[in-house]
Parts: structure tokens; sequence; C-alpha cells
């Protein structure tokens, strides 16, 4: 299958999830990645309108020249932009991404920034109950994955009921592809690096 064809049915099983969802965010999530994603620009391209990006890198250089191309290009394709763990940055962007390690900056940051979309990425159930303020959140890795090699995967089982008992809408990331998609249910739309690449 080529990687357009797998986004685009990503895509389709994305939209299939927000269809059953309450809320107004995007079905589908692109994250960038320094290592496993080699032209986010592009990637971002092929998304359909209106999806989300959310700009991750370790670099500050780098991640403040993504994100301030990726902003340009939002506006000429409808993409949300999100920038992760840099609230001055995301400042010029839709919003702020914290790591689970940083769940409890989400308040403050609500109280900063009203019109912020701030997400979160989630490990478990526990640290689920841990999220306040929070507009979605990211819940990883669903199953075994690039990103985290040798890391023990919630599994569709366990990742669908934490999906459901989440009093926010909750996006599957972690070696999500157009096959395993069809096993989730309960979540509000899909976030991938690799299976997004084009």
């Amino acid at each position: 299958m080529s990687d357009s064809l797998e986004a685009r049915k990503l895509a389709r099983a994305a939209a299939h999830l927000a269809a059953h969802a309450r809320h107004a965010l995007p079905p589908l999530v692109l994250f960038t990645d320094d290592e496993r994603l080699g032209n986010p620009l592009a990637a971002a391209c092929a998304l359909p309108r209106g999806s989300m990006v959310v700009v991750r890198s370790r670099d500050g250089a780098r991640r403040a020249a993504l994100a301030r191309a990726m902003a340009d290009l939002a506006r000429a394709r409808g993409l949300i932009v999100l920038v992760a763990g840099d609230g001055a940055l995301a400042a010029e962007a839709d919003g702020l991404h914290l790591p689970e390690a940083r769940l409890g900056e989400a308040a403050s940051w609500r109280a900063r920034r009203r019109s912020f979309l701030i997400t979160a990425s989630v490990h478990s159930l526990a640290a689920l109950a841990k999220a306040k303020s929070l507009d979605a959140v990211f819940l990883s890795p669903v199953f075994p994955t690039q990103s985290h090699p040798g890391r023990a995967a919630l599994t569709a089982v366990r990742a669908n009921a934490i999906a459901r008992a989440a009093p926010m809408p909750v996006y599957a990331l972690g070696g999500v592809g157009a096959r395993n998609a069809r096993l989730l249910s309960g979540f509000a739309g899909i976030a991938a690096i690799g299976a997004l690449d084009v």
C-alpha cells in the first residue's frame, strides 16, 4: 500500500471515529518528529483541510522555524497548529500541547490564554484522571510503535475503555495505521507520525 493511500485510509478511519463523538475538533492529527518525519510541511500539505498539526522538536530553533512555517501553511490549508511544550511559541499558533509530565501546567495556561486549544499526552487511566483544563488528550501508545520501541502498548481493548471513560475528547496515538484503526472505538480521532508521512 502506498503511503498516500495509507494516509487517505487513516483519514477516513479518523473521520468515522469523529462522526460518533460529540465535539468540534479535527478527526486527524499529525505529530511532527525530528527523526521519523522527513518532511513535515509536505505531510501537513497532504492532510485533509481542517486537520491538526502538533509541532514538536527538541531543538528550539528548529521548533520555532517549523512552527512559523506551519502557521503560514495552516492559513492556506485551514489547519490547526499546536506547539508542543513551548507556551511562548504557542502564542503564535492556535494552542499548546503538553507532555504528561507537565499536565499540571494546563490550568495556568488556560487562565492566561483563554483562546488557546490545550492538549496533553497521557499514557494511562491514572494520568487521564489528572488531566484538567484540557480540550483533548492523546492516549499512547495504543499499539506497538517505532517511536517507543520496547514500550508496552495499551492494546485496543484497554485504550478503548480509557477513551470511553474520559471526560474530554481522546485521540489514539502510537502505532495506529489504516488496518488496526478499525479496532478503535470511543476515540475522538487519530493522531499519527509515520502513517501520515508522504
